[in-house]
């Protein structure tokens, strides 16, 4: 059977067609589909396969873990700065190996097109021990999965698979199974010495994980994943990663690629088939998407001043690549490129029409002018948009819940007022751990949990603490007295200024929750509502 799919469906179809039992993730741009489509899957559906958005990115890997030592396969997703919410579990992971199949999908953002760096997620793979795979094409991808799934019980090991954002969100005709492997039965083979993680547990594990190094890498080399392919013209040789082969291979009409060609989609790195190129060209051009990680341990094979790529000025330090990038790497003629027509208007991003934030940012901005040097703490959201005109509302922006910890850090500075304005999702995900630091000094700083009862940056998915942040704020240790709801409409602009006036005043931890559900999701919800009462009468 044939379908057409985005990288990220074919790997969704793929854990589902590979006797997948839970995906865990927390939205993230480029990886969000992933999740998205098992919850949309019939099939998925059917089979009892968990689907339920996590927290953050944290309790996800947790969560899958507790699906493997039960033996089921299961998958966590999140884009590369969610590995680093994640590290902890996922480098301890390797320490406690897995019963059931475990792989960590992260979709990497080259040239953050929706993310703060770009990081290169195969670096945690090398540190932690794991093997990594990186599919080239979206029906690599789909295969991918299963045979990660495979390799990770064979190994006993989580497999980290790597994507770029070309890869998640292009689309190709895949081939799929006509029928999906049945779900793993749960078992209770999964032994305490292994996963209590004492000091004497976690030596011998660690010998044993380091003990695995050099079999993995002969497993690359035999890789199907991982091919060589020689031909006449010795005077350059190629590697090339994931979908970087791809764009080597789009170079050449009809695929005929005149010199020899290392495709790498599983690691560690096969360092015999690197020196064979090494040994036998000229020069060696390296072609990756992201960072120079092939480049560099190339390069610690053997210190050769013929090997190109990021680091020496052939591809792009920074970015992605593209066909006609390695083109001019490659010495080939590009083609004609367009510039931008003069008479189209830029389009900057802009928080929607209608939007609760624009409401909050216009009082709070109404409201700060009356003090001396405020400073606003932004976090991760649609509301970072604040930044821009016309609102330029806040200072910072770091990473999910540093609003909070930033602005009591400022306010431990002696910053007057210190402000820190983040969103439902984050707050859940990365937030209240701020929150209940300054609680607990009663820290000079007002926090606004700008509440549109959604995710809505990527889509609009459900919002983890949803109708429960007052419960949360007063767990935590705030007071009634400086908790407060309001709603960002126009009409309440008084009533919000007087509110934020007042709290700002108040020398202590004081929260404010403006509420109003996200235009987008609300146009949604009442078509969907709209549908079912015509259903209904008809």
């Amino acid at each position: 059977m044939k379908k057409l799919l985005l990288g990220d469906e074919a790997i969704a179809q793929g854990a589902i067609d590979a006797g997948l039992s839970g995906v865990y993730a927390y939205p993230g741009t480029p990886s969000t589909e992933i999740t998205e489509f098992i919850q949309l899957s019939p099939l998925a559906k059917e089979r009892g396969i968990h689907s339920r958005w996590s927290t953050n990115e944290k309790t996800a890997m947790e969560a899958a873990l507790g699906m493997s030592f039960m033996g089921k396969r299961a998958l966590v997703c999140m884009k590369h700065v969610g590995l680093n919410v994640c590290a902890d579990p996922f480098v301890n992971s390797a320490m406690t190996g897995v019963n059931g199949g475990l792989i960590v999908l992260v979709a990497d953002d080259p040239s953050m097109h929706s993310s703060q760096d770009e990081q290169d997620s195969r670096f945690y793979g090398k540190f932690a021990m794991l093997p990594t795979f990186e599919p080239s094409s979206q029906q690599e991808a789909y295969d991918m999965v299963a045979a990660a799934f495979d390799y990770s019980e064979q190994e006993k090991l989580p497999v980290l698979m790597r994507v770029t954002t070309r890869m998640a969100h292009s689309r190709a005709v895949v081939e799929v199974k006509p029928e999906a492997r049945k779900q793993n039965e749960m078992n209770y083979e999964a032994e305490a010495k292994n996963w209590v993680l004492l000091p004497a547990n976690a030596r011998r594990r660690n010998d044993h994980v380091t003990s695995q190094q050099l079999a993995m890498e002969e497993d690359s080399m035999a890789s199907p994943y991982n091919v060589y392919t020689d031909a006449a013209d010795h005077s350059l040789g190629i590697i090339a990663s994931g979908i970087g082969y791809n764009y080597v291979r789009e170079c050449f009409a009809g695929g005929d690629i005149p010199y020899p060609l290392l495709k790498i989609s599983q690691y560690p790195l096969p360092k015999k088939l690197v020196r064979r190129m090494l040994d036998e060209c000229e020069r060696v051009l390296i072609v990756e998407e992201g960072q120079p990680f092939v480049e560099d341990i190339v390069r610690g094979v053997a210190d050769m001043p013929n090997v190109m790529g990021r680091l020496t000025g052939e591809l792009p330090r920074t970015g992605e690549l593209n066909p006609d990038v390695v083109k001019k790497a490659l010495g080939m003629k590009v083609g004609e490129n367009f510039a931008p027509c003069e008479d189209v208007a830029p389009r900057p991003p802009a928080l929607c029409q209608g939007c609760g934030h624009r409401d909050v940012y216009t009082a709070l901005n109404e409201v700060l002018k009356e003090y001396d040097n405020p400073r606003v703490f932004g976090d991760i959201g649609c509301y970072t948009l604040g930044f821009l005109p016309p609102y330029k509302a806040i200072h910072s922006c770091v990473d999910m819940g540093a609003s909070i910890t930033m602005a009591k850090g400022a306010a431990d500075a002696g910053q007057w007022p210190a402000v820190a304005i983040i969103g439902d999702s984050t707050f859940t995900h990365s937030g209240m751990t701020g929150l209940l630091d300054a609680i607990n000094e009663n820290a000079d700083i007002t926090v606004i949990i700008s509440d549109n009862l959604t995710t809505g940056m990527t889509g609009g998915q459900d919002s983890a603490g949803t109708n429960k942040f007052e419960a949360i704020c007063r767990g935590l240790g705030l007071s009634d007295e400086h908790l407060h709801v309001v709603v960002p409409l126009p009409k309440n602009m008084p009533e919000i200024t007087s509110i934020m006036r007042q709290e700002i005043n108040y020398h202590g931890t004081s929260v404010i929750i403006p509420r109003r559900e996200c235009i987008q999701t609300l146009q949604r919800h009442l078509k969907q509502k709209k549908a079912q009462e015509e259903n209904r009468k008809s």
